[in-house]
């Protein structure tokens, strides 16, 4: 419970997903913790963040982290393929990230104290891709930022 931050919740139910008990996050270190009973050498995980905001990843990541820390072998496979849609300046308070997708036709702005990432990954979805008509991809590598 210790190796995957959920000492604090020792006596909480798992519950139903999406109806009460466990968070998404917290299912997947709990799942990473039933494995871990077994003692294993290696580990291996299929996107192991999929489902997850920024923050929610970040710490099953640092879960992960632990379990390499205690000598095993971990595989996982985050996500297969990709494309670059924006390689430049994130600027103070993501300024120039938040800048350039507000400027895409259709893209939603920002709400005031959203984590930009977060905003980032939510509105450059392949579901959103679709809705608004564009290529995130194609957009980037026709920008003035892909040039420089």
């Amino acid at each position: 419970m210790e190796l995957v931050e959920l000492t604090s919740l020792r006596e909480a139910l798992v519950g139903l997903p999406g109806v009460n008990g466990l968070s998404i996050e917290q299912r997947k270190r709990m799942t990473i913790a039933v494995e871990l009973v077994a003692n294993p050498s290696i580990i291996f995980m299929d996107e192991p963040t999929s489902g997850l905001d920024a923050r929610a990843a970040a710490i099953v990541m640092r879960t992960v982290r632990n379990t390499v820390d205690t000598g095993r072998t971990v595989l996982f496979l985050l996500k297969r393929g990709g494309q670059e849609i924006y390689v430049g300046p994130v600027g103070r308070h993501a300024y120039h990230l938040i800048r350039y997708f507000e400027e895409i036709e259709g893209v939603p702005r920002i709400k005031d104290g959203y984590n930009p990432a977060t905003w980032m990954l939510e509105v450059s979805t392949a579901a959103q891709e679709a809705a608004l008509g564009v290529n995130f991809t194609d957009i980037y590598k026709n920008s003035e930022l892909y040039r420089l």
